[in-house]
């Protein structure tokens, strides 16, 4: 039973990996230059290369730092004026008294009236629609009549697989397989409908359309009137003055304190210090050879790719040196990596099941 679920599970990732785009190969198309029919064609992406360099990176700067040799200071006493001599100005208040009065808070004016205008309502006929002319078909009539043809020719054609197992990488799209297969002439018994009489046209005239359209005409027009508006005035009592505001001048002596003070003994200095520059260690990748597609290879064709073929070549890795896993028939990750390995080991192209690895592995 294990095995019976294996054995399916097999062909359905099989048959899902096959999948099959046929296209006739067009004009400019990417596909191997010279092929024969029943063989598989592949060119696979070969990845950048990349190698690991240490260098010294400058973090900051060589610089200097200007350092300050404070000042030295004593201590004076001294007498110093503490107030200058100045005068005061005495401000002898204004006097006040009540007064009322009557004052204008708003001036005459005028205001515009609008008398709204007088409507009446009037109807008459106007035109909706203007007479127009179209023109109508009169259908064609046809006939059935039923043929023999040849849908395609006899040829062969190069058949794109897509997600082959052939590509060693981990995204499949990676390589590209092309096969060239036979295709037989096809005909086709077809039914069709043949023009007995050709469709004509006739112009018919449309009457124009007429409505009745009720709307509101002015009898009056709307005219404006002026109305004055009189001023308004109220009383208000408020204070003014009765005697000004007067000043004085007072003299205020100076006056004097003993005062403590600090001097400068000996002046500041500088001095410049050298601060030395700060490198880090940086580990970087660097790009030794940039990656391409390879050359079009033959390959195995995928109804070749099945369980006893891989096994075959898991064997062979073994044998070889190369750990392939477990011989499962599955062409899985640690299988690539084995043959990856021995492609490189051997100087052969790398990310596909080519007819040169597997003669070199003794597998083919």
């Amino acid at each position: 039973m294990v095995f019976i679920m294996k054995r399916f599970n097999f062909l359905f990732l099989a048959a899902m990996l096959f999948t099959v785009t046929a296209i006739a190969q067009p004009g400019g198309q990417d596909t191997p230059p010279d092929g024969e029919p029943g063989k598989c064609y592949a060119k696979c992406l070969i990845p950048d290369e990349w190698t690991t360099v240490t260098e010294q990176r400058l973090v900051k700067e060589a610089s200097t730092r200007i350092e300050v040799i404070p000042a030295e200071f004593e201590a004076v006493t001294e007498q110093g004026l503490a107030k200058a001599a100045s005068t005061r100005i005495e401000v002898i208040p204004a006097e006040f008294e009540t007064v009322t009065e009557s004052i204008m808070v708003k001036a005459p004016s005028t205001r515009i009236e609008v008398v709204p205008a007088e409507y009446s309502t009037a109807t008459e006929q106007m035109l909706a629609k203007a007479e127009a002319k179209k023109l109508i078909t009169v259908p064609a009539e046809y006939e059935t009549v039923t043929e023999n043809i040849e849908v395609s020719p006899a040829t062969t054609k190069w058949v794109k697989r897509k997600a082959d197992k052939n590509c060693l990488s981990a995204d499949p799209s990676d390589c590209q397989v092309w096969c060239m297969v036979e295709v037989p002439a096809r005909y086709e018994t077809i039914t069709k409908t043949a023009l007995k009489t050709p469709a004509t046209t006739k112009e018919v005239t449309i009457p124009a359309e007429y409505q009745q359209v009720t709307k509101r005409v002015v009898k009056a027009p709307a005219t404006t009137r002026t109305i004055d508006i009189p001023a308004e005035y109220k009383n208000v009592t408020k204070r003014v003055v009765k005697n000004p505001a007067q000043t004085r001048v007072i003299e205020i002596p100076a006056e004097y304190k003993n005062i403590s003070k600090k001097v400068i003994k000996t002046p500041a200095q500088t001095r410049v210090i050298e601060i030395p520059a700060e490198y880090k260690t940086v580990t970087k990748r660097k790009l030794v050879k940039k990656g391409n597609f390879s050359e079009w290879k033959e390959v195995l064709c995928p109804v070749k790719v099945n369980e006893f073929s891989i096994s075959k070549i898991q064997r062979a890795l073994k044998d070889a040196g190369y750990d392939p896993g477990p011989i499962d028939g599955v062409l899985g990750s640690q299988t690539r990596a084995a043959l990856i390995k021995f492609q490189k080991a051997n100087n052969l192209p790398q990310g596909r099941l080519d007819i040169e690895t597997l003669t070199k592995l003794g597998a083919n």
